[in-house]
């Protein structure tokens, strides 16, 4: 049984397991206003007198319990429903609810759902998923997903997986979309807005094993296009050297909004206007968004402190298509990020930052620099090896740093705990790993 994460220690429920979140959103965009049934499957985990999932923000109107109204009371963060239940017991839960949803203000910023100038983003990381919909929202729990959205027909509303049909409804339409693979909550979203979709598509790169697909307003599409039709190469570097993608498809939605950073879903990722630049940034922040759909969004953190896994891995993908790309290479990005650690505190543990540093710039770069020291040492392609073989094992679960080390010990020997000891678990950083082979070998 999962315990509650310490880094969101308000939300998730350890005694509850949702396999399948099944919602149905009606939502006026100028107003605000939500109108929204959640029904959700699953079932308890341990014998209990209540039931709690997490919601904020937002009113309750009834609930029924395996097909019986309950009681039900409602906290600042909780809807709690009373009910002896016993271990292991199915349970299907219907939610009917409404307001006004707005993002919720903690130390990482306001996260959840948030108004655009013309139109919704959804960011759930870490624990945003309550702002919208009653869940259980804890990392280690995934679920499969369906959600409908009825808006007014001139937007489009995108969320999680495929998009199933369009249905019109008098001047408004309810889009359907279906996540077959789970989910974390946190991963969860919805995106409105007067977008366009379609593939991207250029004859500079070779198309992509799947589809990719971009949602942006008309002025924007050909500058998106031309900007992101390198994720075509992007993905191929990224199967190589990950293993096969993890989804049916990508999506990148841009808002017309400026946004201070990307954002990942699953199996899309949020740009903002200002993430369309020819330069080195906005390139790198793609292949960081990309990257994510192997770590972080498939192989999912079980717990918050083990964020490395998700921005440690991004970050060193970023290198890694540098490398690719024929810009620098890893060993001279990893040389420059060592020399940016060097001029911070080194106060903080890679394994364990704490809550108020889950998203700090050290944990991105010292999470990089981790991987290159593990690559150095074991050569290409026992490395390569190492992360493809990795993403296969735990494809759509959870994982912790203990299984990272685990399996590291498991294919490449149980000298990599050694190399990785100082990296993870010592404030003071290690000096920047020594490059054996110059140029790198081809790997395969």
């Amino acid at each position: 049984m999962i315990q509650p994460d310490s880094y969101t220690p308000t939300s998730g429920s350890a005694e509850l397991q949702i396999d399948h979140y099944d919602l149905h959103l009606d939502y006026e965009i100028q107003p605000n206003r939500l109108n929204a049934r959640a029904v959700l499957h699953g079932r308890v985990l341990a014998e209990t007198s209540a039931i709690e999932l997490d919601l904020r923000g937002l009113k309750v109107s009834g609930v029924q319990l395996n097909d019986a109204a309950v009681r039900f009371r409602q906290t600042r963060t909780k809807l709690v429903l009373p009910a002896d239940l016993a271990a292991d017991q199915a349970i299907t839960i219907v939610v009917d609810y409404r307001g006004k949803p707005r993002p919720q203000k903690g130390p990482w910023g306001d996260v959840g759902w948030e108004e655009l100038t013309d139109g919704v983003l959804v960011a759930g990381q870490p624990n945003g998923a309550a702002t919208w919909f009653p869940c259980n929202d804890h990392p280690g729990h995934k679920a499969t997903l369906n959600c409908t959205i009825l808006v007014d027909s001139d937007y489009t509303a995108i969320s999680n997986g495929e998009l199933l049909h369009v249905t019109q409804d008098g001047d408004r339409r309810a889009w359907t979309w279906e996540s077959r693979a789970p989910l974390a909550t946190y991963l969860a979203t919805v995106q409105i807005g007067q977008y366009r979709r379609g593939p991207i598509t250029n004859a500079q790169h070779v198309p992509a094993r799947v589809p990719l697909l971009l949602a942006c307003g008309d002025h924007l599409w050909r500058q998106g296009q031309d900007v992101l039709a390198k994720q075509h190469s992007m993905m191929a570097v990224f199967e190589r050297d990950f293993g096969e993608y993890p989804f049916d498809s990508y999506e990148v939605v841009v808002t017309d909004d400026p946004l201070e950073m990307p954002l990942e879903s699953q199996p899309l990722s949020i740009l903002g206007s200002n993430h369309l630049g020819a330069d080195w940034t906005s390139e790198r922040l793609a292949a960081h968004e990309l990257a994510h759909q192997w770590f972080g969004n498939s192989v999912t953190p079980r717990r918050w402190s083990d964020i490395w896994l998700n921005e440690g891995f991004a970050t060193y993908a970023e290198w890694l298509w540098s490398e690719a790309s024929d810009q620098l290479d890893a060993d001279t990005r990893a040389r420059a990020a060592h020399d940016r650690l060097v001029s911070l505190p080194q106060n903080i543990l890679l394994v364990d930052p704490g809550a108020a540093h889950m998203f700090d710039e050290r944990i991105y770069l010292r999470g990089a620099l981790t991987l290159h020291a593990l690559r150095i040492f074991l050569g290409e392609d026992q490395f390569f090896g190492l992360l493809r073989s990795w993403t296969a094992k735990h494809r759509h679960g959870t994982a912790s740093t203990g299984d990272f080390l685990d399996h590291a010990e498991l294919v490449s020997g149980p000298q990599t705990r050694s190399v990785l000891q100082g990296w993870l678990f010592d404030p003071l950083l290690p000096a920047c790993p020594e490059r054996r082979v110059h140029p790198w070998a081809p790997h395969s």
